[in-house]
């Protein structure tokens, strides 16, 4: 291990023993909103440092095996514990490596997740249909919560557009699980219309932005907003139908809109809507910082576009290729259902292993 690396962990050991004093004495615990962000903290800490120690121990360990090979008698015993040693230094390096790499504060938010129909006409809406069933059945595995803000169907199944905010615990990572399905998504398959069997192929775009925090919410001038009310559309009941309670807002500045029609509440829709609007302005605002920083650095892959293909669903073959990792998958049935772990680690991995090239890139500079 590095003495860079030694250093970090030994810095984090001295913090775990601060906070430890802190927490113990019972005065963090009069400002409640502190109190929880030292004992998260302090969690997390206490791991690293946990394994940290178990590296230590396994040095330790290898050392006093390298001592034996020269006893005639503990010889092939040391041999073992030497390889076993060295697998779990192994282990536990990468382990570390990874857990000290540059978090997004954002990964534990919740997330609108939104779905678009785009090339391929009523086979894209049914597709986008699917997509949004594959993520709802993902949440439903994962335990999140979903609640559809706004759907836009297609006359024949489907959807023309659809938002979804999802949620769980700050454990569950939301939004640092479905990051990176941002993008296009192509499907090559025998649309139910087609009467000659021929595979067509149509697409849409997905969109997922992290939900912000209150005090990090953007400010909304309400000279820039046209806030219009509609009658809702789709399943709610005759109340649904007779009054405008769904709520469309248009930021003029940047054209940006978002709307709800979920809750019979005109009120309620209009808050969800300004969360919605918020979040694509937070999200606008990244992309722009993001292609700035980009453009400055050569290494960089992709353009990041949501337009980009970053997906294909072959159903014929039974076939998922993740176009960024060259990832290919032969259960497509299992991952329409839900199961989207292998997909989404792949992915996780792929960040992770960029992160570490750029940081041992930036440590040889």
């Amino acid at each position: 291990m590095k003495d860079s690396l030694r250093q970090q962990f030994e810095r984090l050991a001295y913090r775990l023993n601060e906070l430890d004093t802190i927490l113990a004495d019972g005065s963090a615990a009069a400002d409640m909103k502190r109190y929880r962000a030292l004992t998260r903290e302090q969690s997390e800490a206490a791991e690293l440092v946990g394994q940290y120690r178990q590296y230590q121990q396994c040095e330790a360990d290898l050392a006093e095996a390298q001592a034996w090979l020269d006893d005639p008698e503990m010889a092939e015993m040391a041999k073992e514990e030497i390889s076993r040693a060295q697998a779990e230094m192994t282990r536990l390096h990468e382990a570390l490596q990874l857990a000290l790499l540059p978090r997004d504060p954002d990964d534990e938010r919740p997330a609108f997740l939104e779905i678009r129909a785009g090339t391929g006409g009523d086979e894209s809406a049914l597709f986008a249909g699917d997509l949004a069933r594959m993520y709802l059945r993902y949440a439903e595995r994962r335990g999140w919560r979903t609640e559809i803000l706004s759907a836009n169907e297609s006359d024949l199944g489907g959807y023309k557009e659809l938002v979804v905010r999802i949620e769980g615990t700050p454990s569950d990572r939301v939004y640092g699980s479905l990051k990176f399905e941002s993008g296009g998504h192509r499907v090559q398959r025998v649309p139910a219309t087609e009467s000659q069997g021929r595979i067509h192929t149509s697409a849409c775009t997905v969109a997922v932005l992290a939900e912000p925090d209150e005090a990090e919410e953007v400010t909304l001038n309400p000279a820039d907003l046209r806030i219009d009310t509609y009658r809702a559309s789709g399943a709610g009941g005759q109340h649904i139908n007779k009054t405008d309670s769904a709520v469309r807002i248009t930021h003029v500045p940047t054209g940006l809109v978002a709307e709800c029609q979920d809750d019979r509440s005109q009120h309620r829709n209009k808050a969800k809507a300004m969360a919605v609007l918020g979040a694509r302005l937070r999200d606008k605002d990244r992309i722009e910082r993001a292609a700035k920083d980009a453009a400055m650095r050569k290494s960089l892959i992709g353009s990041g576009d949501r337009s980009d293909r970053i997906r294909t669903y072959n159903f014929p073959q039974g076939r998922l290729t993740d176009h960024r990792i060259n990832l290919t998958l032969y259960k497509l049935g299992a991952i329409m259902d839900g199961d989207l772990d292998d997909v989404a680690a792949g992915l996780q991995a792929a960040q992770a292993a960029e992160q570490l090239a750029l940081l041992e890139e930036g440590g040889k500079n």
